[in-house]
């Protein structure tokens, strides 16, 4: 009786200790959002799985930022109105709150900004603004919830890119395992992802991938120490710029559930997490990690996959004879 309560005093001391250490950790545990607009945020999420937002009528939000597969879509790049390939992989929209800026090359401040570009991009939805108001506006039922949400029957796309943001603040991701262990459950973990951990700190990954989102704090050099010889066309930053100092700069990825958001990198390229940890530590640290090195890393990574958003899918309310009809095969 006195060993076992010897050894339950340890595990409680040990519990204790991680729980007043997690606040010195370079990670911190995700925590729920505060301040969400319930109605607004039901809103967007229609708007989020509406394709009449696209001109072909097929594609909406969640064709790229997909809430089954991780909130990207698997593809090196995503695929656009009329078969268009896209130029760059599509991020994760899953935690994007969390980031600091939108898009790899950080040209939208806030979600909201973020919402109404791919709507007018020819490459991907292919509609316009106007266009998209005035297919929401000869809906009856968005009629109906614009005015229940914002308190008349204005609908334009500032209201529209507003509710898509106030439902993408809902998809955070907390609870995961290694969350656990931050918060002090010491057995959430496995000594393989504890040491995985350690590396990715003692190495300096952790000087870009850091805080809850474990990235999206700031904009980084793609290759800093080997060049990277990317096969898409984006330079990052200096889209946004026009600097040649700011040519491969983007912005840092999250690592939250990054084992379901293959392939990697902003052109898709490392197919797996396990090419991808040898791909950065070779150009970003100059290091050629060993096999058990790399794959400790990837079990902490894998360790960083919380709960997924879980809703019952939206009823999208039904055209009417005014509504525009898609078009699906136009240029």
């Amino acid at each position: 009786m006195a060993v076992k309560k010897c050894v339950t005093a340890v595990i409680f001391l040990a519990a204790t200790t991680a729980g007043a250490a997690w606040a010195e950790e370079p990670i911190k545990p995700i925590t729920p959002p505060k301040e969400i607009n319930q109605a607004k945020a039901e809103l967007g999420k229609k708007l989020f799985f509406d394709p009449r937002l696209s001109k072909s009528g097929f594609i909406s939000c969640n064709s790229c930022h997909n809430l089954s597969i991780g909130g990207s879509d698997n593809l090196k790049t995503s695929i656009g109105h009329n078969w268009q390939k896209g130029p760059i992989n599509a991020p994760t929209v899953l935690n994007s709150s969390l980031s600091f800026v939108q898009f790899w090359d950080g040209r939208a401040d806030s979600l909201k900004a973020q919402a109404g570009g791919p709507i007018a991009n020819p490459g991907e939805m292919a509609l316009t603004h106007a266009l998209a108001e005035g297919i929401l506006t000869s809906i009856p039922g968005y009629v109906t919830e614009f005015k229940q949400v914002f308190g008349d029957n204005k609908i334009d796309i500032d209201r529209v890119t507003d509710a898509i943001a106030e439902f993408e603040k809902t998809l955070v991701t907390p609870n995961s395992r290694f969350d656990k262990w931050l918060l002090g459950d010491v057995k959430a973990v496995t000594e393989q992802e504890l040491a995985g951990y350690k590396l990715f700190k003692d190495f300096g990954c952790i000087s870009c991938h850091y805080g809850e989102s474990v990235g999206g704090g700031t904009f980084h050099k793609m290759g800093m120490v080997e060049e990277y010889k990317a096969k898409s066309p984006a330079e990052g930053r200096k889209a946004v710029t026009g600097k040649d100092e700011d040519r491969f700069m983007f912005k840092v990825p999250n690592l939250r559930n990054v084992e379901l958001t293959y392939p990697y990198f902003h052109d898709g390229e490392a197919e797996t997490l396990t090419e991808a940890v040898d791909v950065m530590g070779r150009l970003q640290l100059g290091k050629k990690l060993s096999d058990t090195e790399n794959a400790q890393i990837v079990a902490f990574l894998k360790s960083l996959t919380g709960d997924q958003p879980a809703f019952t899918l939206p009823m999208l309310p039904p055209s009417s004879d005014k509504t525009p009809q898609p078009k699906p095969f136009e240029e």
